[in-house]
């Protein structure tokens, strides 16, 4: 069997939604643990530089227990890696990477210090969270970084932040019928694990192992498994895992249960 190295992280997790993540927010919220733990949002991805503290994406955040909320954004390159900049990472428990482009979050902070303090946030045990943009840039290849359009897959900025190696990742799968744009990639970077993440859906990584959680499907490009023109990517379901070492599904047991008041049989998840 073969063995792909170094691929999730050793320590801390990861919550990767596919855009649309308030059905499985709960989720991030839990794997914070403390509702006062210090939790810092990268808006980053999106335009402008005009961030209020008191908006509903905070508010959001509040509202769903998280107290200790801030902010940190910059488009330039050289203040990320100042020490100024990057201390409210030392100190936070978690980080979410909103949505919007993704070459805005590669162009501000890959490379630099803040990216530095991310991977030590997640090897101390903390929690990174993204969606949409905030998803893509955790691969290690970047899926739609071209800043002209996100309709081209392979563009100018190739590069993201690779807290999952040798992957790539995209969002919004079956809601904007993206599900056949990764081929493009896998079959021009066969190495790569592909990951198609559908909105109001995510995964849960954890060292080298996710769960798919939230109400669609997370679809899994790996050139080593294709088996014909048409086989070149198979869905996971909510509540099957999958591990990234060994590139192998393991899917929700199904077990017919009888529903006696019906009078008919059904299937029921264990």
């Amino acid at each position: 069997m073969v063995q792909y190295l170094e691929i999730g992280p050793a320590r801390g997790s990861l919550f990767i939604s596919g855009g649309s993540d308030k059905m499985n927010f709960s989720k991030f919220v839990e794997l914070v643990g403390d509702p006062d733990a210090p939790v810092i949002i990268i808006p980053t991805a999106w335009e402008g530089n005009n961030f209020n503290p008191n908006s509903r994406r905070m508010k959001y955040f509040r509202d769903n227990g998280l107290n200790n909320i801030s902010i940190l954004h910059t488009r330039d390159r050289q203040e990320a890696d100042t020490e100024n900049f990057i201390q409210p990472l030392k100190e936070a428990k978690a980080v979410y990477l909103d949505g919007g482009r993704q070459w805005r979050l590669s162009d501000a902070y890959l490379q630099t210090r803040v990216h530095s303090e991310l991977f030590a946030l997640l090897d101390r045990g903390g929690v990174i969270g993204g969606g949409s943009a905030g998803a893509s840039i955790q691969a290690s290849f970047l899926a739609r970084g071209d800043t002209k359009t996100n309709e081209i897959m392979m563009g100018d900025h190739l590069e993201g932040f690779g807290f999952l190696k040798n992957m790539v990742i995209d969002q919004h799968l079956l809601k904007r019928n993206r599900q056949f744009d990764l081929i493009e990639i896998i079959e021009a970077h066969p190495h790569l694990l592909g990951i198609g993440i559908d909105e109001d859906t995510a995964i849960i990584v954890t060292r080298d192992e996710f769960e798919v959680i939230g109400s669609g499907y997370v679809a899994i490009y790996d050139y080593s498994k294709i088996v014909s023109p048409r086989g070149k990517f198979y869905f996971l379901s909510p509540g099957d895992r999958y591990n990234l070492k060994s590139r192998e599904a393991f899917h929700v047991q199904i077990k017919p249960v009888e529903r006696v008041t019906a009078g008919i049989w059904s299937e029921q998840a264990e």
